[in-house]
């Protein structure tokens, strides 16, 4: 009788779980504030950045919707002070459903000075944000609002990231370091009241965590 032949066993892989911190990121603008998150290169860590048009309150209720449907590690609502009025609002409803609030009063452009012009805090309107950027980008022979509108391009986001010569420090630590001064200098009772500042940085220095040689 012939003998049977016994075939090897095949070792069953098991399926490898993401362990990763998942961050959600809904930003009120559809093209600034997403194209500069979605720049970080995160090699520890997911992120999902998503534009909605929305703002203040009705940012935050999408975020509460997005969140309940999804197991995120962290969920970050972003928006601008400008001209609307239920800016304090949106971010007690924020913390209330567990969302974090990367808030710029007046507006996200701010988080751009700060990496390049030591603003102290204090009033500073809006208007004069792209203009003032643009100044500064000139020397480097770079743009940001101009005919194509507000662009992070490649460029300008590695500019922001590179070092300051005479700081001898990165320029998103100078950013973190002076944006973190003006906040601390606040009472917080209400934000809407509180130009110029930004709590960007906080989001930030999140995501640095996970981002290799930062």
């Amino acid at each position: 009788m012939a003998r049977r032949i016994k075939e090897p066993k095949i070792a069953r892989r098991k399926g490898s779980l993401d362990t990763r911190p998942n961050i959600l990121i809904v930003c009120e603008g559809q093209n600034t504030e997403p194209g500069y998150f979605k720049m970080f290169r995160l090699a520890s860590a997911k992120v999902e950045v998503v534009g909605t048009g929305y703002n203040t309150l009705s940012l935050v209720k999408r975020a509460i919707v997005l969140k309940n449907k999804h197991n995120y590690t962290q969920v970050w609502c972003v928006f601008d002070k400008d001209e609307h009025h239920n800016f304090n609002n949106a971010i007690n409803k924020a913390k209330a459903n567990g969302i974090k609030v990367a808030y710029s009063n007046q507006a996200f452009e701010y988080w751009f000075i700060l990496h390049f012009d030591d603003h102290q805090g204090g009033q500073m309107h809006r208007s004069l944000y792209h203009k003032k950027i643009n100044t500064i980008l000139a020397p480097f022979k770079l743009t940001y609002a101009g005919k194509r509108g507000k662009i992070v391009s490649n460029d300008f986001y590695d500019l922001m990231m590179s070092a300051d010569r005479k700081y001898h420090k990165k320029r998103v630590h100078l950013a973190i370091e002076r944006a973190k001064r003006n906040y601390n200098k606040l009472d917080h009772t209400n934000p809407a009241t509180e130009e110029s500042s930004t709590t960007v940085f906080m989001l930030v220095e999140e995501l640095l965590k996970y981002t290799p040689t930062y």
